[in-house]
């Protein structure tokens, strides 16, 4: 029975993926010189995992490519070479490559062969210095069709344990790798092969004696069955130096032989492999559309079983209420409000353990960041470090997906104009190397990200005429700090000095805004000149439920973020203050907030048309606080947010819908776009 091994793709894909992004967080904490052992060991281990499991699959380019890579760490492994800016560049490079060909594959695409040889050929460059192999004259050639050179003899005795093959390791692949390195004689041995009926196919029960010959150092054989070494019990040892000739042909083939009967066996135990010279062929990599397969996420296991013993709970409790309804009496009426009450709290947990379930590390965003930083330091000159706080928050998955893009923008715009040159901070008695943090934490029903950096802050002023001079705002406008930081939000604005391809092009920070807004979430931003800068992006852990405060306006009901709830108050006349073509604002404690009437924004007629007859709702939307004027407060749930925009169109104000208990829909409230509503 033949195993489809295209079932095992996507895993396979996922891992190397994985091992790939083990390999450049390995290589970004290499320090030059001597390096620790088991740093050099990681990214070993990760390069020789993707190659073992590339070449189990067929994916001969992406072997044949990490296999020089292998080969370039094994010698800083060993301490033969020793770890150098240009190698890690190089190595990191490579491992670029190996993302696009892997990522090609997975898409059904061809690879593109001429990055890769660019790639490959670096490597060897690196690998190999300015050395170059001897060249055999044509004179030589020409007199006779064998050369006598002086090469040395490997003998290898290799006996795979019985799982060998369960593992996806196949000896004949080994021996092909051994017959690219020079000529190889190959000699079986049956003697383990037990009678035909005992005979499980899925074992190995052969072990092989090889003679191998050429220009071979030990290495590159131990490199071949390093794979293996823990499924095998191996010898490696050299035949004495002789002149041996040699044909000038292309490196040998192994020949499938067909095994012999089991009574030609009893006669002969052992048979020869013949490795009669072919011309080499490489395999060829299907090219087939991949099959579309749906964004995966990896679970706990723990995880799962809190999910199990939900459901089993869940089970129990309907039974349960399926035996109080066979035959429901009015004495049974307690039996039944406490199956609900039950019901109602399995619920409440089945639907925390489902959504805990699409929690991920925001570290799956982090991660691609101490690249970032490396890379586009070393392009402006500067020299800066990475912090990663909290990198274990865990947040929704659509989250972590929607976030990379606006974090990206974030960084770059820290790298480019935040960071100062290094000469200019020493200048200004700053460290040489500037800092960079990104910090994620919880607070409340949120998460917060927050991206630092210690660079020479915003210019309140210069923020100001740039504005004024692209027309934003009009010239005698009075803004507060956080009103003037907030102007690098404004579509087409921006203060690079010069365009790069870094930043500078006035497209962006608006978009970063609006891409948080449409998660339900809010930015900040604030600075001290000569100091540094702080974007605080503030998010909801899920996007698929949230805690929320139901409100009665008019005869409508609507939904209020739970996290955007300060206090609600019952106004007083003498607490209201109005201002003529302001708007009416209320006095709470120190501060005097703006009123926003929610029959007005919403052209709803109620009776409660005076401050005093309602509630009045404190929210905060972006750093923004506001009163909400409504009619009531009617209770706490949580709600699942449908999206609006998808099944009808964008309304300024809210962020979305949802069904309640009794069928009908309420209106989720977008808190800043309420606030931004109530201005216009």
């Amino acid at each position: 029975m033949s195993i489809d091994m295209e079932q095992f793709h996507q895993v396979f894909f996922e891992e190397s993926f994985e091992g790939l992004d083990i390999m450049e967080t390995g290589l970004l904490n290499l320090d030059m010189g001597d390096v620790d052992e088991e740093d050099i060991n990681t990214i070993f281990r990760a390069a020789h995992s993707i190659k073992g499991g590339s070449g189990t699959f067929g994916f001969t380019s992406v072997s044949d490519f990490t296999h020089v890579m292998e080969t370039l760490l094994d010698e800083m492994r060993d301490g033969r070479r020793q770890v150098t800016q240009v190698a890690i560049d190089v190595l990191l490079g490579s491992v670029d490559c190996l993302k696009e060909m892997l990522t090609a594959i997975q898409d059904g695409e061809d690879v593109d062969t001429a990055r890769v040889s660019e790639y490959q050929k670096a490597l060897e460059v690196e690998l190999n210095g300015s050395s170059s192999e001897p060249q055999v004259t044509e004179e030589i050639v020409k007199e006779s069709p064998v050369e006598v050179i002086s090469e040395q003899g490997w003998q290898i005795a290799f006996s795979p344990h019985s799982h060998l093959l369960k593992t996806g390791n196949d000896p004949v692949r080994m021996f092909r790798e051994l017959s690219s390195l020079g000529n190889l004689k190959t000699t079986v041995d049956l003697q383990g092969v037990p009678d035909f009926y005992e005979l499980d196919p899925e074992e190995c029960h052969l072990s092989w004696k090889l003679e191998l010959v050429g220009n071979i150092q030990e290495q590159e054989i131990d490199d071949i069955f390093d794979w293996v070494e823990d499924d095998c019990d191996l010898s490696i040892q050299t035949i004495s130096d002789q002149s041996i000739e040699a044909p000038v042909v292309s490196q040998p083939q192994i020949e499938a032989v067909e095994l012999p009967s089991q009574a030609e066996s009893e006669k002969e135990n052992t048979i020869a492999i013949s490795t009669k010279p072919k011309a080499k062929k490489k395999a060829k990599e299907s090219t087939k559309p991949a099959a579309k397969t749906s964004s995966s996420i990896r679970v706990d296991t723990g995880k799962i079983d809190t999910l199990i013993n939900m459901v089993g709970e869940l089970v129990i409790t309907q039974s349960m209420l399926s035996l109080v309804g066979e035959n429901f009496e009015l004495n049974k009426l307690d039996q039944l409000t406490n199956g609900l009450s039950q019901l109602e709290r399995h619920t409440r947990e089945l639907q925390e353990s489902v959504m805990n379930i699409r929690m991920l590390p925001i570290n799956f965003v982090f991660s691609r960041f101490p690249r970032l930083v490396h890379d586009l330091s070393t392009k402006l000159d500067k020299k800066i470090e990475l912090v990663l706080i909290g990198e274990n928050t865990e947040v929704d998955k659509t989250v972590v997906e929607l976030l990379s893009d606006p974090l990206v923008h974030l960084v770059r715009n820290s790298l480019d104009h935040g960071i100062e040159m290094p000469a200019d901070r020493v200048a200004i008695g700053k460290p040489e190397t500037g800092t960079i943090t990104l910090e994620a934490y919880h607070r409340g029903g949120n998460i917060v990200i927050e991206v630092r950096d210690d660079g020479k802050g915003l210019n309140k002023e210069v923020l100001k005429a740039k504005a004024i001079e692209k027309g934003l705002i009009e010239e005698d406008a009075v803004l507060t700090d956080k009103q003037i930081f907030e102007l690098i939000f404004m579509a087409g604005f921006s203060t690079a000095e010069k365009l790069t391809d870094v930043s500078g092009r006035g497209v962006g920070m608006d978009v970063v805004r609006r891409n948080i807004q449409s998660l339900g979430g809010n930015i900040e931003i604030s600075s001290e000149l000569g100091k540094g800068s702080t974007i605080a992006i503030h998010l909801p852990l899920t996007l698929a439920i949230l805690d929320g405060q139901s409100i009665a306006v008019g005869g409508e009901r609507f939904i209020i973020p739970l996290g955007a709830i300060l206090e609600s108050v019952n106004v007083t006349e003498e607490m209201i203050n109005r201002v003529a073509g302001k708007g009416e604002t209320f006095r709470l404690r120190d501060e005097y907030l703006p009123i926003v009437r929610m029959h007005e924004i919403f052209d709803i007629k109620t009776e409660a048309t005076k401050l005093t007859e309602g509630l009045v709702v404190v929210v905060d939307g972006q750093g923004m606080r506001c009163g909400l004027f409504i009619d009531d407060l009617l209770g706490q749930q949580q709600v699942v947010i449908k999206s609006l925009e998808a099944n009808y169109r964008k309304i300024e104000g809210v962020s979305g819908a949802t069904i309640l208990g009794d069928g009908s829909v309420a209106l989720i409230l977008d808190i800043p776009g309420l606030v931004r509503l109530s201005n216009q």
